[in-house]
């Protein structure tokens, strides 16, 4: 740990380190909904988006992944209703607990929507790992603070119980089993193919429509220079100049060292969905053409 961190540990907002203790005082095991919800809504909000957009990414960099979501046509005319039904499907399953009635009927949608695709145990477990390693890397480098292990213990309670409720078999019971599992996945089948770029291309669109206005034109920069290069060369995407990488992540850096000053967020922060401005329904979740199919039936 660098001097200035050290120095900014001390200095930082008195009641900064609240949830953390908090945590700590916490059975990992038995309340792993409650510690995964103060991490993700509370402590590292922002991060845990930023890493799960991230990790949205590394599943274009799948061929077998990616063509069949190129295929459905579903991201390129319906780019921001996928981001957030995926979001949103999350929040539902977790909000009041895994294992509560919310939480059983989001993930019985989200079962229903990969019913929809011929999609292997494999790759769904894959994705699934993505979910928890994309946040954990992002937070380990421009969190404010280091992920504890009561912490990791709990996301990956949580991750696992998810996968089971999907039907998923096999999982890992440790963070670094889903690192192992992302790592040998990505070494196997990781390639180069037009549909990976084509769907990277589109979910650039949807974080340049939902940036600043003035940020818009740096948006498609700064998400490669946020990339490792197995994923930036996977999804076809041209190589940053070395100083333009180096100033995005000292920037997020310096972002994190300020946040040490700041309060403990006191609500928890929910998803604002563009695609549901008035409220959503679990029924309105779901790939269009799925939804479709379903009023078809329905009429």
């Amino acid at each position: 740990m660098g001097v200035l961190s050290k120095l900014t540990m001390r200095l930082a907002h008195p009641r900064r380190y609240d949830n953390l203790r908090r945590i700590r005082a916490l059975d990992p095991e038995a309340s792993f909904d409650e510690i995964a919800s103060l991490v993700a809504r509370h402590e590292f909000p922002w991060d845990y988006v930023q890493g799960t957009s991230i990790a949205f990414m590394r599943d274009y960099g799948v061929p077998s992944i990616s063509r069949l979501l190129h295929q459905t046509g579903e991201f390129e005319r319906h780019g921001v209703k996928r981001y957030d039904d995926t979001i949103l499907i999350g929040e539902e399953a977790t909000i009041d607990g895994i294992d509560s009635e919310r939480g059983h009927a989001a993930v019985r949608r989200l079962n229903r929507i990969h019913g929809h695709y011929d999609i292997p145990d494999d790759e769904l477990a894959y994705v699934l790992a993505t979910t928890i390693v994309g946040p954990v890397r992002w937070i380990s480098e421009y969190g404010w603070r280091q992920l504890d292990a009561h912490e990791l213990v709990a996301i990956t309670r949580l991750t696992t119980r998810f996968g089971e409720l999907m039907g998923i078999q096999g999982l890992p019971s440790t963070y670094d089993g889903y690192l192992q599992l992302l790592i040998d996945y990505e070494r196997a089948h990781f390639a180069p193919d037009p549909a990976n770029a084509a769907l990277a291309e589109a979910s650039i669109d949807i974080a340049r429509s939902g940036a600043p206005r003035a940020a818009r034109p740096l948006v498609r920069r700064v998400t490669i220079a946020l990339m490792d290069a197995p994923l930036r060369e996977a999804l076809l995407l041209p190589a940053q100049p070395t100083w333009f990488v180096s100033l995005v992540r000292r920037s997020l850096r310096a972002r994190a060292l300020l946040l040490r000053f700041a309060p403990p967020r006191e609500t928890a922060y929910l998803h604002r969905p563009v695609t549901y401005p008035d409220g959503h329904r679990l029924s309105d979740l779901g790939p269009m053409s799925m939804l479709a199919a379903l009023d078809r039936a329905a009429g």
